[in-house]
């Protein structure tokens, strides 16, 4: 971001306050939240989700299940609320199983009020969870929708079979809007040996996105997701992002999760160590000065004192539906985060 895009930047937010109150702009949340093993209770013969099942190690029962739905819909429901006075209108989600977890969640009394539709793909990943994206059917009318399969082979030259990249184009009130969610590989195995996985998801990213914008080089896209690892990490910084936008040789995505993470700034926690893996980027139109469309406003991390553990080892860690595979019946090892658009309404 430039000297021009930071004035304005700042401009926009000092200003924001008192133009919320004369009514004069709408405000749009576009949330993301890994909600940590949302598996229904049935053993599926395709996948390995036998732990999560009642008789499996982690004596998934319909109760805890019920209980899961609640909280993740307690959460969606608060996120943004004490600014725009109601839940995100678009909401990325991994580690999902399946439609049916998505369909008790949108029903849920927290969300149902609010008339959440799904757009949903099943992965061959080999635990069997997916992404997926629930939206207000009042804000946002999607007009296509694609799965995108990452091929990542191991050491032995073997699929290493894992989540495919959901890609959505739809109108938020009226104007064109893509959304790409993510759920990259994980640092299982250690941060070195899985970095190329993470690489090869970033270049199908920046694939998808070069893409769009061959069709349309004013598309607005947002790509959010668990991208397990940090902002500043060679993956992102510097196949997506750009701190100087204007001069990037590619077409660069603006990260307000880098601020974040810098001034320490965490979505979930490991050996005492904050991470930023949840992230929101945006294409470059989208925080331009034009008020008369969606532009970027602000971005955070959802953490309120009910998502935090209260007690223990992981004192201050998100609180998790388990842990070290003991249940403690929270919400997840992650929390959300979210960034507001904003545009001038007469």
């Amino acid at each position: 971001m430039n000297s021009k895009h930071i004035f304005l930047y700042f401009l926009l937010v000092s200003n924001i306050a008192q133009s919320q109150k004369e009514g004069r702009y709408s405000i749009c949340t576009i949330a993301f939240y890994n909600v940590e093993n949302l598996f229904d209770t049935v053993n599926d013969s395709l996948y390995f989700d036998d732990e999560m099942t009642p008789e499996g190690n982690y004596n998934w029962t319909l109760d805890r299940y019920n209980l899961k739905i609640t909280h993740i819909a307690e959460v969606i429901s608060k996120i943004g609320h004490s600014t725009t006075q109601t839940c995100p209108d678009l909401v990325g989600l991994c580690e999902v199983e399946n439609l049916k977890v998505l369909k008790d969640l949108v029903k849920h009394p927290f969300l149902r009020p609010y008339g959440f539709n799904i757009i949903h793909f099943d992965s061959p990943d080999e635990r069997g969870i997916d992404v997926a994206l629930i939206y207000k059917g009042s804000r946002f009318i999607p007009m296509s929708f694609k799965s995108h399969r990452l091929l990542i082979f191991n050491d032995s030259d073997q699929r290493d079979y894992t989540r495919d990249q959901l890609v959505v184009s739809g109108l938020l009130e009226g104007e064109e809007l893509y959304i790409i969610v993510n759920h990259w590989p994980s640092r299982s195995g250690g941060v070195a040996r899985s970095k190329p996985y993470r690489k090869a998801a970033a270049r199908l990213n920046r694939r998808i996105i070069d893409s769009l914008l061959r069709l349309n080089i004013d598309a607005k896209i947002i790509s959010m997701g668990d991208l397990n690892d940090n902002p500043t990490d060679s993956s992102i910084n510097n196949t997506l992002t750009s701190s100087d936008m204007e001069n990037a040789k590619s077409p660069a995505f603006f990260n307000p999760m880098e601020s974040l993470y810098n001034k320490g700034d965490g979505s979930l926690a490991y050996r005492d160590q904050w991470s930023l893996f949840d992230q929101i980027l945006l294409s470059k139109n989208l925080i331009n000065e034009n008020r008369n469309s969606y532009t970027f406003w602000k971005a955070g991390v959802f953490h309120p004192s009910f998502l935090i553990n209260k007690t223990g080892n992981y004192k201050g860690y998100p609180f998790r539906t388990h842990v070290a595979g003991r249940y403690i019946g929270g919400y997840s090892d992650h929390f959300p985060v979210y960034a507001f658009l904003i545009k001038k309404v007469d």
